[in-house]
């Protein structure tokens, strides 16, 4: 199992091609009402064969609770929940045993674990595994917006260098504009391009990567601390733990490495009772601590490894160097079905701490 979390914990169990998926989340408040036609529809933001862009896996993604909530309210009980495997293509992987897939993690899977991982759909490696921490993440986001007035929205900023309108950093407005759309940009004209250039990957049997802005609005001065307890610390390792996202930046992130001290630093301000700072390059977060600006960062994302074009790998086997083709249902780009997963990491992220406070 894998999990998440201190005082709101997640743990995520099953794999990619096992009869079943799903997560168990503790330490949630009893008595509150989850609204699972809302949880059902964030859910389906992440589901596999929606559109060409996509892997044609089909699968309903709906949530099946085991415990934990009794006619829509939370029970106090831990909430376990699951999720039905129903279409998988188990044999496409069989080859795949002995010849990694270049970028993935068969190879170190088969040397951590003397080859008795789980290849097929890529086991517990799989980014069908995010699919458990919608649910939990679902939960959390709901909590927070209607207990706590904290609202979290992310969109497709980048993929294959098309870029999207960026968020305003210091006053953000209408971040949750993603969600309703088929494809998750705020420029409608940016999304189509973007499919665009993932459907020209796709016909040249390759992938593309891309980059996720996340925003988060409503949260008080005061949370986190310093060094290992800083909440980017924090976030950064919930994003870690999601597949294929290779950097995690804060505010004005690298750039500020280009910047002098006079351009980066955030002057501040009273707007009536309240300081604010006149931009927000630190992204919400100072010395660890959130300092009641949006909370702003942004996620780096591979291209799939798992392509059709001819790659070098070897064959574990025989130990020769071999060529490989890969078949099967895979994703071109899996950018705009990452967004409400970095959603999810987020909410259950912050939940977690606002719970221990």
């Amino acid at each position: 199992m894998s999990s998440m979390g201190n005082k709101v914990k997640i743990e995520i169990f099953g794999e990619s091609h096992s009869a079943e998926i799903g997560m168990t989340m503790t330490g949630f408040p009893a008595g509150k009402r989850i609204d699972e036609d809302e949880l059902y529809r964030f859910m389906l933001r992440r589901a596999p064969g929606r559109n060409a862009t996509s892997t044609p896996r089909k699968e309903a993604d709906v949530p099946e609770f085991i415990c934990g909530i009794v006619d829509g309210i939370t029970t106090g009980a831990p909430i376990t929940a699951i999720i039905r495997n129903t279409n998988q293509h188990s044999k496409d992987y069989e080859k795949l045993r002995n010849t990694p897939r270049p970028s993935h993690a068969d190879f170190a899977a088969a040397v951590k674990y003397s080859g008795a991982n789980d290849i097929r759909g890529g086991g517990a490696f799989s980014g069908r595994m995010t699919a458990p921490i919608c649910i939990g993440g679902g939960i959390a986001k709901q909590f927070l917006s209607t207990e706590l007035g904290i609202k979290i929205g992310a969109h497709a900023l980048a993929i294959a260098n098309i870029y999207d309108d960026a968020f305003d950093m210091t006053n953000p407005v209408d971040i949750c504009v993603a969600e309703d759309k088929d494809f998750p940009t705020i420029s409608d004209d940016a999304g189509k391009k973007m499919q665009e250039a993932i459907l020209k990957a796709k016909a040249d049997g390759d992938s593309v990567g891309g980059i996720i802005e996340c925003a988060i609005t409503g949260v008080p001065v005061g949370y986190g601390g310093p060094l290992f307890d800083g909440i980017e610390s924090k976030i950064a390792a919930a994003m870690f733990g999601i597949p294929a996202v290779k950097g995690v930046e804060f505010g004005s992130g690298f750039e500020c490495a280009k910047m002098r001290g006079s351009e980066h630093n955030d002057a501040f301000l009273y707007e009536g009772e309240k300081v604010v700072t006149k931009t927000n390059n630190s992204g919400g977060i100072q010395g660890g601590i959130t300092n009641g600006m949006p909370i702003i960062f942004r996620v780096a994302i591979k291209p799939t490894p798992s392509i059709a074009k001819p790659q070098s790998t070897v064959n574990l086997e025989t130990k020769e160097n071999v060529t490989l083709e890969i078949g099967g249902r895979h994703d071109p780009c899996i950018v705009a079905r990452a967004v409400p997963v970095i959603e999810a990491a987020a909410a259950l992220c912050l939940l977690d701490l606002l719970e221990e406070k």
